[in-house]
């Protein structure tokens, strides 16, 4: 049975305020505004669930797979929000490296999940700060009007690029530590 820890909770709210932040951008004036505070709201709850989690001492394996899982799915829909209503390629080549990057991390979840080095490779920094700028971006693309002359959106783009760029570099940290943890396993070492 799953424990409905608080940490879970937190994540499995996270993931409930998606279809709300995603409904309230369409309303026309204050829409996109509400939706960035829901954002920023759900986005919030991923920093409290992991540290009361360590806090509290209530990791669980549940916990372990959902919450990577609420990070994605709401940088996704997020992304896709933005793209729907700005095309531009300032937008859509960043969205595309996150939302590929995203997939890529989850199947080489999966592919370690069958092997001993899955418990070897763990968060770093890296993924952390690239989380960082990926939330702090779209809390500002989602505020802004899409248009060159705000400079939230200016600003906001710019994160986003830098992001996509982090993203990158921690996709080949990860990628790096699990070829070097199953050459390690093949070699016995």
């Amino acid at each position: 049975m799953i424990e409905p820890t608080i940490p879970n909770l937190l994540t499995a709210l996270r993931i409930a305020l998606i279809p709300v932040f995603s409904g309230v951008f369409f309303i026309p004036g204050w829409g996109p505004q509400a939706s960035a505070v829901l954002f920023a709201l759900a986005s919030l709850t991923d920093w409290a669930d992991g540290y009361l989690a360590r806090k509290l001492g209530q990791h669980s394996a549940f916990g372990a797979f959902l919450d990577p899982v609420a990070d994605k799915l709401i940088v996704c829909v997020a992304l896709v929000l933005l793209v729907s209503r700005d095309n531009s390629l300032w937008l859509v080549a960043p969205a595309c490296v996150i939302i590929g990057r995203e997939i890529a991390i989850s199947a080489l979840r999966e592919w370690l999940a069958g092997t001993r080095a899955r418990s070897r490779i763990s968060v770093s920094w890296l993924g952390k700060f690239k989380t960082l700028l990926q939330l702090a971006s779209l809390v500002l693309l989602l505020w802004a009007t899409p248009d060159s002359s705000d400079p939230l959106y200016v600003y906001g783009l710019i994160l986003l690029g830098v992001a996509a760029a982090m993203t990158l570099v921690s996709m080949a940290y990860y990628l790096w530590l699990a070829l070097r943890s199953e050459e390690s396993e093949i070699s016995g070492a």
